[in-house]
């Protein structure tokens, strides 16, 4: 990635997911209008993945208590993410949209294709209602995530969107005291 992609809006795309038993359809007009976590994974049926997946399934309605959807993809098909769905317990827990991307358009749009091997790095981008990029996350292939530090930086995001002039500290959590950025903060903190 040459350019930071933070506050840039989302570019076009048109996608089908494996939603809830069904195909659907996902575009960028899907994540505008609401927050959006767009968590990129390299592969179905692999190893890392189903367990960060797994995770984001068991704090998905803490999520969606925020009015936040969740869009898990990989350059895998939707017919993949199926098949996975049915073979799988702990991808059978999900209740989000699993997109696929195998022409690799999403992928290369937010800057986490891996080329050489036709795979997406694993990248968070935290998207706000008017589609612009929030918080990004990108992990080496090894290192998985936390659903729950995800959902503290959500929070975060959220907050200082909502209550323009403050912003929120290092480990920050909801109820926590803010910091209002001014001329007498300065050497202070």
């Amino acid at each position: 990635m040459n350019a930071s992609l933070i506050n840039t809006e989302i570019l076009p795309f048109k996608a089908t997911a494996y939603h809830n038993g069904k195909f659907v359809d996902v575009s960028d007009a899907s994540l505008k209008g609401k927050w959006s976590v767009v968590f990129f994974y390299p592969a179905d049926f692999t190893f890392v993945c189903p367990t960060e997946l797994g995770d984001l399934a068991d704090n998905y309605a803490e999520f969606q208590k925020l009015g936040v959807e969740i869009y898990g993809v990989s350059t895998d098909t939707h017919f993949t993410h199926k098949a996975w769905h049915d073979t799988s317990d702990t991808i059978r827990k999900i209740q989000f949209p699993l997109v696929g991307d195998p022409t690799g358009t999403i992928t290369r749009n937010f800057g986490v294709m891996i080329e050489e091997a036709g795979l997406a790095e694993r990248g968070t981008f935290v998207i706000d209602p008017a589609g612009k990029i929030q918080i990004i996350e990108i992990n080496a292939g090894g290192i998985g995530r936390n659903a729950t530090e995800l959902l503290r930086k959500v929070k975060a995001a959220q907050y200082v969107a909502s209550h323009p002039g403050e912003v929120c500290p290092a480990k920050w959590e909801e109820g926590a005291k803010t910091l209002a950025p001014s001329l007498d903060l300065v050497g202070k903190i």
